[in-house]
């Protein structure tokens, strides 16, 4: 928006706050969009190539996904627990065992490998994030092509030049929302991005991520 900097200081508190309010709308309406538009499109990534999911699950309830499904339980189950192990798999299932938003599933990892040795070793690479990604920033129809240096799709039109740790943090908070995370997952995920110790790997996540989803231009 055009000196939208100059207008914010120099407008009433009735004007700023009813720009807040449009900004907040605005921004609840594109998160139910995009949460709307990717509830089908994760089962069909999730399914295997020429594998019906059974059972089925239904594209547009969630009520049968999370730790209810055998495919999106092992997806979501934290890094800590073994969902192989039936006692684990059954107190997820009935609430006996609650997880933390600050607990990483198993789908933020590269093969949904996750590595107790080194954390961040393929930590937000899997290719369901890249998916997710390309379908919410690019276009759905970019998710199976190479990224271009072209100014077309969504990345245009947000204004969006480069791979951020707020943006990957948003669609890991989008693809886990077929189970409970919400607003405790995506900080906890923001804060792990911000962590000074860890800012190599952030760098070069955040470059792997830019080449594989993004061209800089």
């Amino acid at each position: 928006m055009p000196n939208f900097r100059k207008m914010i200081f120099t407008a009433s508190e009735t004007e700023v706050t009813r720009i807040a309010d449009m900004l907040q709308k605005g921004g609840n309406d594109a998160r139910s969009d995009d949460t709307k538009s990717l509830k089908s499109a994760v089962i069909e990534w999730i399914t295997p190539k020429g594998q019906p999911l059974n059972p089925p699950l239904t594209r547009n309830v969630k009520i049968d996904r999370g730790y209810h499904h055998e495919r999106t339980g092992s997806l979501l189950c934290p890094t800590g627990l073994n969902w192989q192990d039936s006692e684990v798999k059954q107190k997820l299932k009935s609430g006996k065992l609650l997880v933390s938003g600050d607990e990483w599933p198993d789908f933020v990892y590269h093969g949904y490998t996750y590595d107790p040795e080194d954390p961040w070793n393929g930590a937000f690479r899997s290719q369901l994030l890249v998916k997710a990604f390309k379908h919410v920033f690019t276009s759905p129809s970019s998710i199976d092509k190479d990224p271009k240096a072209t100014h077309s799709g969504n990345t245009h039109l947000h204004d969006m030049t480069s791979v951020t740790p707020a943006s990957v943090a948003y669609i890991s908070t989008q693809v886990s929302l077929f189970s409970h995370y919400s607003v405790r997952f995506y900080n906890s995920v923001l804060e792990a991005f911000m962590e000074p110790d860890d800012s190599d790997k952030v760098n070069k996540l955040l470059d792997w991520w830019n080449r594989y989803s993004l061209v800089i231009w």
